[in-house]
């Protein structure tokens, strides 16, 4: 049997994944005044520091640390910001990175060799037709540059996933902080070369408490807070009791962005959302069955030998 949450610990549970879902709507507070690739060094300097010298370093791989800090730094949130600073809004952008859950399966099944399930096929194409939805109805707020950069981001992510899972870690807190050290100067470098000294210059200049404020919550609550309360519970809890709450991620950004920012939320949003989620639940709900169904095989007693 899969255990429930405790009251506590299910409060803990929308709490993390309100702090990621809304963390869209501080992440275009910052852009307001920071260029996209100094935020993203910026925020995972601040993840690294000071931390490594507080947090033991993980028994992985410094390869691992590598390849992890590059993905999700560069690939997923270097583009994701690069998308958030003009051509994606916050609400879809927090639906379209939930992409990376499909991003993840089918990698996982071309690294482990595995066969394609058939509630997967049917939980992908739930989730390319959500996609399909916004890419029809493109408009000023979110264009095709942004939900390619958006579906982008989403794979790195999903690569970033395989790599954490191959390194054998145990302590996803103390990888992301270390995986830092990997982030942040190639996001520097990339500032350097494509937005430049003066932008650079103006953007620190201009900031103002909102917009550190903003770098901080990036740092504070969407990383440290979030992976540890993560962490925590998936070391309490099985992961099929703990994992279906990452659902409400995109409800929550979607609901913030509209209303803190005054994003619409015309039918054809609800129908992307309403499909792409159903795609997901169906993901997490058959894979949930499956592990009972093997839990329950395994329970049972071999019969006489002949």
């Amino acid at each position: 049997m899969t255990e429930s949450l405790s009251l506590r610990h299910f409060l803990l549970a929308v709490a993390v994944v309100a702090v990621w879902g809304t963390n869209f709507v501080v992440i275009r507070v910052a852009l307001d005044h920071l260029p996209p690739f100094l935020f993203g060094a910026l925020r995972f300097t601040l993840a690294c520091l000071p931390g490594v010298f507080f947090v033991k370093r993980p028994a992985v791989p410094w390869k691992s640390l590598a390849a992890y800090g590059v993905l999700i730094g560069s690939g997923q949130f270097g583009l994701l910001y690069y998308a958030m600073r003009s051509e994606i809004s916050p609400g879809l952008a927090s639906l379209v990175l939930q992409m990376q859950v499909f991003f993840t399966i089918g990698l996982a099944l071309v690294v482990a060799k595995e066969r394609v399930k058939p509630y997967q096929l049917a939980a992908l194409a739930l989730g390319a037709a959500g996609i399909a939805v916004i890419a029809a109805h493109t408009d000023g707020s979110t264009t095709h540059l942004g939900l390619a950069l958006g579906l982008l981001a989403a794979f790195s992510w999903s690569a970033g996933n395989i790599v954490a899972k191959q390194s054998g870690v145990s302590s996803m807190l103390s990888f992301v902080i270390w995986a830092s050290l990997f982030s942040a100067p190639p996001l520097l470098v990339l500032s350097l070369l494509f937005e430049g000294w003066p932008a650079i210059r103006e953007g620190v200049a201009e900031a103002g408490l909102a917009t550190w404020g903003a770098v901080l919550w990036q740092t504070i609550g969407n990383t440290l807070f979030g992976y540890a309360a993560w962490g925590f519970l998936l070391s309490r809890y099985p992961a099929a009791s703990v994992t279906p709450m990452a659902l409400l991620v995109p409800v929550f950004g979607m609901l913030a962005s509209f209303l803190w920012l005054g994003e619409p939320l015309p039918l054809w949003k609800l129908a992307a959302a309403a499909l792409v989620l159903s795609g997901l639940a169906i993901g997490l709900l058959a894979s949930r069955r499956a592990a009972r169904r093997l839990v329950a095989q395994s329970a049972v007693p071999p019969g006489p030998s002949a």
